[in-house]
């Protein structure tokens, strides 16, 4: 059952499909805003390679810093779109989190733009990542594709912006935005992390909906695993899933008691109908530990369920579409080298930090600040 949230103004919770139709005509017109040139050159902090016995298996690697941290900023559903004057917002908060964390890797996991020109959208959104030389992928949203450019365009687009590490889409496997990244230290691989193309819609004999991750893409993902466990002498490595719309067990969670969450829950999880097993096979590997999304404007917790984390990143967009929590932000994920577990938390525009959580496996209950339901 959904619980309250607590926010200045009305409370209203959207079905999927009012969500869906809400975003579709909420594109309106605005004023140009100032941008920075597209000019600049990022280099990448990440190399691609190939580890033990993953021969055509890219993987793109990075190290901790001297200082044995590593850190990824997540932003999410920017919904970005150029000339737009309410599009301030979402750049203004994108040049803050960048100075303010200064991350070693991006992730965006989707909902870039809302609208045409598409390209010059994107471009326009995602310069200050390659302006400040740090390397970033993405998981592409439902809405990337809406407007003037395919699904496979926006993704070219998207990756000849200086310092993006996604690999070209490969035969055979669903989708675009499929990626391993691997955070290594002297000893070997600590971290995986692994990226995956949620879709957008889909259209069974007149039942539509939500798309949600295919058969092919959990054969992708376990070939990844069971080489990296073996690379690892029959232990699975810590990893992490990163992508765009919410995979079923976020409703399972939240409908149950056995569940534990800090964080904001202001409107019910946006999944697809269908499940195709994909937590499940995360389960059976044995690696990966946490899920996390975005999509759901107005959702931006930490869940506890069973023994994995279910994660929302911090809206980090603007009025071009619905949004109920306050100031936009993005989710930051820390990583020290040696130590398992990591640090997550949530930066909000204007410097405010709140969520901040030391996460491992084997803990029972969340701690830090208050539930906000």
């Amino acid at each position: 059952m959904q619980s309250p949230c607590e926010y200045d103004g009305e409370i209203q919770f959207l079905s999927n499909m009012e969500r869906r139709d809400f975003l579709k005509v909420a594109a309106l017109s605005g004023a140009a805003i100032a941008v920075p040139s597209i000019d600049a050159v990022a280099g990448r902090r990440g190399s691609v390679g190939q580890e033990p016995d993953m021969q055509d298996k890219p993987v793109t690697d990075f190290k901790f810093r001297p200082d044995g941290k590593f850190k990824i900023l997540q932003f999410t559903d920017t919904h970005y779109v150029s000339g737009d004057k309410r599009s301030e917002r979402a750049m203004a908060n994108v040049l803050q989190m960048l100075d303010v964390e200064k991350p070693d890797l991006v992730i965006h996991t989707g909902d870039i733009i809302f609208g045409n020109p598409a390209e010059k959208s994107a471009r326009e959104i995602l310069q200050p990542i390659a302006d400040r030389g740090i390397p970033f992928a993405v998981t592409l949203g439902n809405h990337d594709s809406d407007f003037e450019l395919s699904r496979a365009e926006i993704y070219d687009v998207i990756r000849s912006v200086p310092g993006n590490i996604n690999t070209p889409a490969r035969d055979g496997l669903y989708g675009f935005s499929n990626d391993v990244i691997t955070l290594s230290s002297a000893k070997g691989v600590e971290r995986v992390f692994y990226l995956f193309d949620s879709g957008s819609y889909i259209d069974y004999r007149g039942e539509k909906g939500y798309d949600y991750i295919r058969y092919s893409q959990i054969g992708w993902y376990r070939e990844h695993s069971e080489a990296f466990t073996k690379s690892n002498g029959g232990t699975p490595i810590p990893s992490m899933a990163f992508f765009h719309i919410a995979v079923r067990e976020f409703t399972d969670g939240i409908r149950s008691d056995s569940r534990d969450i800090v964080g904001t829950s202001c409107e019910n999880p946006c999944p697809s109908n269908y499940n195709s097993g994909l937590v499940a096979n995360f389960k059976e590997m044995g690696d990966v530990e946490a899920v996390v999304c975005g999509h759901d404007h107005d959702n931006d917790y930490v869940m506890k369920y069973g023994d994995m984390f279910y994660i929302f990143g911090r809206f980090s967009g603007c009025d071009t579409v619905y949004n109920n929590v306050g100031p936009s932000g993005a989710r930051i994920f820390e990583f020290t080298e040696g130590e398992e577990g990591f640090r997550t938390y949530i930066r909000k525009y204007g410097s405010d930090l709140e969520q901040d959580l030391s996460l491992h496996r084997g803990m029972s209950h969340l701690s830090g600040e208050k539930k906000k339901f």
